[in-house]
C-alpha cells in the first residue's frame, strides 16, 4: 500500500505506466476502486492510497468499490449478508 500524501506525483506516474500501481482506495472508509473511478478522483489527496492489486487491497482490509466495481462488490456485499 503506497499513500498519495507520501510519493512524488511524478513518481506515481512511472509507478501507474509500469503497471506497479493498479487500483486506489480511501484509507478512511477502506474503499478501494479503479483509478478511472469518478468516486476515486473526488477524495483527498491525504486519504487517497494506491494498491497493485486486488488481493492487496482486501489483505489491507478495504472493500470493493459500489460504483466502479460493482459486481466485485456484489459478491463482497453478499459474502457477509
Amino acid at each position: 500500500m503506497i499513500q498519495h500524501n507520501k510519493i512524488s506525483d511524478s513518481d506515481l506516474r512511472i509507478k501507474i505506466k509500469n503497471g506497479e500501481i493498479c487500483f486506489g482506495g480511501n484509507q478512511k472508509l477502506k474503499i478501494y476502486g479503479t483509478l478511472k473511478c469518478s468516486s476515486g478522483k473526488r477524495m483527498k489527496r491525504e486519504n487517497r492510497v494506491f494498491f497493485l492489486s486486488e488481493s492487496e487491497a482486501e489483505e489491507n482490509g478495504f472493500r470493493p468499490c459500489g460504483h466502479c466495481m460493482k459486481t466485485e462488490y456484489l459478491k463482497w456485499k453478499n459474502g457477509l449478508i
